[in-house]
């Protein structure tokens, strides 16, 4: 089993470079993630200029050309959430742009598997397409642009995955991760990149003289923001400015009616939306489509324009995610038993001949999670004989760089892969696993220290009594946006236990009364039931300040993410 993990304090960074008037925990907080002082202001005039992206300008005049001969284009989007609101959003921009014929395809997950494949490429022809836009994807798609090009269809890639040693020949690529882009901000999710696209569109136009209306492109930011988060884009400067614009829409009740009805399903209040909410709320909701059925219902809630035709598509969303919720659990308690508890190994691998091929990355996640070790789920494809994977890795290991190494050393073991530093997928034979399994683990013992297989929590140090209050936690809420590479703050402390409860339909959360002095806390533990501690005890606690609302009334919650005897 996995040892303990071993709590430090992140390094303290500058704060006396940041300004005085800020309060002295967010000074802490911002230093130690290395914000600037140019960075404090997430207004839209801070983001990065659409110049500094390689084939924009290209791509612009594609698209200008393709509105003024009023061709027919289609969007190739991607069965996540990334790919669904970067397919929502270009529809939906285009559209306010001139474009007056546009359609989307987006890839069957279980028949034709991630990207723009040859067979997506004639499903696009088969509506029309005189023009494909891929959304997400499509770094990766040789074969495709090339089918797409012998069809006589010219192709635009929009995308942020990482390139192979050769791009595809498309018409043009707006890829922030392929050679020679100097784009400072490498992090851009798919929609991202679609929305810079937008930008370049409108500018392209108005020099044209070719603008009738000028959309504002801000409109769609929570857009951006859903897809950035639940991608886990990296939140630089760049996607802070894109994400904070957008959870002020959605705050505002500005946002898309499809998200407001998914909100709405779940019971989410629109105040105090956070990424939390985008990731772990809205996210997986839209996701379920694409992981068990199709993602055209979650593309068209997004571009439903009323509440009123957005709200049965939410509900079955809602309804995909409990089942999906389900299934994960399931499947995730199977793989746990599966994988073997010595650490000596280090690629973790795990498959049943039953599994879910739209859950296995989830599986994958919570692998990755409670063994910190990189770690890949199988499932059988539609395909006889085939498995596909979905790979989720730990810092320090670039997972798509491990396929590409295993598949180096093995050549012909691997049918396809792809991915990007923390996530990849891959298939392979079904026959050939066990070989893979043991060559995975391999590659990934060779490129791991122990120092990086060790579990660390990082926090941001301790807190006083006095900082211990509602209005710290206020501010910390509203000083985000949190996520991937900009995480949460998180403080360490010792606690004596006054009084805990049993909470949750399955009594799995923990509620505890908490004593520091002469403060009582209130704290909460989700899913904490079997690693509860005894009343009268102490405990050393990693924790999150929140904010508690009920009836109206706002109160300082503790929401602990690790504890240990004291």
């Amino acid at each position: 089993m996995s040892a303990a993990p071993r709590i430090q304090t992140r390094a303290a960074g500058q704060p006396e470079r940041l300004p005085s008037e800020l309060h002295p925990v967010l000074r802490r907080v911002y230093a130690a993630r290395g914000v600037t002082p140019a960075e404090l202001a997430l207004e839209l005039k801070n983001l990065l200029p659409p110049e500094g992206l390689l084939g924009l300008g290209r791509a612009a005049a594609l698209l200008a050309d393709a509105i003024a001969g009023q061709q027919q284009i289609v969007i190739a989007g991607d069965y996540d959430a990334d790919g669904a609101t970067g397919t929502a959003l270009a529809v939906l921009g285009l559209r306010a742009l001139g474009a007056s014929r546009v359609d989307y395809v987006v890839p069957d997950r279980f028949r034709m598997g991630y990207g723009l494949s040859p067979a997506l490429v004639d499903l696009a022809i088969a509506r029309g397409a005189q023009l494909l836009v891929t959304v997400d994807n499509g770094i990766a798609s040789l074969a495709g642009v090339a089918h797409a090009r012998a069809r006589g269809v010219p192709v635009l890639i929009t995308d942020h995955h990482l390139p192979g040693s050769e791009l595809p020949a498309a018409e043009a690529i707006v890829n922030p991760n392929q050679p020679g882009c100097g784009f400072a901000s490498k992090a851009l999710a798919g929609v991202g990149v679609m929305f810079y696209l937008l930008m370049a569109l409108r500018a392209e136009l108005r020099r044209r003289g070719a603008l009738t209306s000028e959309p504002n492109l801000a409109q769609w930011l929570d857009l951006v923001a859903l897809g950035t988060v639940a991608d886990v884009a990296r939140l630089d400067a760049n996607n802070r400015v894109l994400v904070e614009q957008g959870l002020r829409r959605l705050r505002s009740g500005r946002g898309r009616p499809g998200l407001l009805a998914l909100l709405e399903a779940s019971g989410r209040p629109l105040a105090a939306l956070s990424t939390t909410d985008l990731g772990f709320v809205l996210g997986p909701r839209l996701n379920a489509a694409g992981r068990l059925d199709d993602m055209r219902a979650g593309i068209e809630c997004l571009l439903a324009d009323s509440l009123e035709a957005a709200r049965p598509l939410a509900v079955e969303l809602d309804r995909l995610n409990r089942e999906r919720r389900a299934l994960t659990t399931q499947m995730s308690e199977e793989a746990q038993l599966l994988v073997d508890e010595d650490d000596a190994i280090v690629g973790l691998c795990a498959f049943d001949e039953s599994w879910h091929e739209g859950v296995v990355g989830l599986v994958a996640a919570r692998l990755k999670e409670s063994r910190h070790r990189p770690a890949i789920a199988f499932a059988r494809a539609q395909e006889p004989g085939l498995l596909k994977g979905s790979a989720r890795s730990i810092a320090g290991l670039h997972i798509r760089d491990v396929l590409a190494a295993v598949d180096a050393a093995h050549p012909g073991l691997i049918e396809r892969f792809g991915g990007h530093a923390m996530a990849a997928g891959l298939s392979l034979a079904e026959a050939r696993y066990a070989e893979f399994a043991a060559a995975f683990d391999r590659a990934c013992r060779e490129r791991l220290s122990p120092a990086e297989l060790e579990r660390v929590i990082e926090t941001d140090g301790a807190l006083s009594s006095q900082e211990l209050s509602l209005g710290t936690a206020q501010l910390l809420e509203q000083a985000g946006p949190w996520g991937a590479g900009f995480p949460e703050p998180q403080f360490v402390g010792e606690f004596r236990v006054a009084a805990l409860r049993l909470m949750g339909s399955e009594q799995q959360h923990v509620r505890y009364r908490l004593e520091t002095g002469a403060l009582q806390l209130e704290a909460v533990d989700f899913g904490g039931a079997e690693r509860a501690l005894p009343a009268g005890g102490r405990l050393r606690a990693v924790y999150q300040l929140s904010v508690n609302r009920w009836n109206g009334s706002e109160s300082l919650q503790l929401r602990l993410v690790h504890l240990e005897p004291a």
